[in-house]
């Protein structure tokens, strides 16, 4: 059962749910792609790494591009392809470095929230990447952790948007990695979003109530 709670977020909230057919006519406006794109900018992430990369795929030859990829496998995800508005693709860097966090360092100088002579403390926090990095330099387990930050943040002003959505965990990412090589530039996607538009009259999951355990169940106040 929903929520009784009355607040415009817990109504955003409720009314949010993952599209399974989009309406092909409509697309986001520019205005609002705005908003959500400095949203995805502004998304938390571990020690401030920001460790990703947005691929924003709009126009019809990278839809083409994109469908292409489902060749193989999850075929149920290629509809929404063509048909939604947009897809980002949520893509982490494997292999985070010393030089990728300076990139964040001095940012932070540039934006005066870390003074200049403070620079060599700044990369104190990079430490905890360290603790999340194999022998071979690897962390991808840890980056990839961040774009799921930045996902939950997207999903939420999607939501505050009245724009619809559907995470697709199901994509081939290999395919993807191959055939936006160019623009992955190394980094990797496991993840991807379709935002637009829900069809009216053929996505069923916009009708059905929403479920969520119970508050008991899942919020411990100590």
């Amino acid at each position: 059962m929903a929520t009784t709670m009355s607040h415009p977020i817990i109504t955003d909230l409720n009314k949010r749910h993952t599209v399974k057919k989009y309406d092909a006519s409509k697309r986001i406006p520019q205005s609002e792609l705005d908003i959500i794109y400095e949203a995805m900018r502004l998304s938390a992430s571990s020690i401030n790494s920001q460790p990703w990369k947005f691929i924003v795929i709009e126009s019809d030859e990278a839809k083409q591009r994109m469908h292409a990829t489902f060749a193989n496998k999850h075929q149920f995800n290629q509809p929404h392809i063509n048909a939604a508005s947009h897809i980002i693709l949520f893509a982490h860097n494997p292999a985070y470095t010393r030089d990728d966090y300076a990139k964040v360092v001095d940012k932070g100088i540039e934006d005066g929230r870390t003074k200049p002579e403070n620079r060599e403390q700044a990369f104190a926090g990079f430490a905890f990447a360290e603790l999340n990095t194999d022998s071979s330099g690897q962390n991808a387990a840890w980056t990839k952790s961040q774009t799921y930050l930045a996902l939950g943040n997207t999903l939420h002003v999607l939501a505050r948007l009245g724009i619809d959505s559907t995470p697709m965990e199901g994509i081939d990412s290999e395919l993807v990695g191959d055939i936006f090589k160019d623009e992955l530039d190394g980094f990797v996607c496991d993840v991807a979003l379709a935002i637009g538009y829900h069809d009216r009259e053929e996505d069923y999951n916009a009708s059905l109530p929403k479920s969520r355990l119970a508050m008991r169940e899942v919020i411990k106040v100590l």
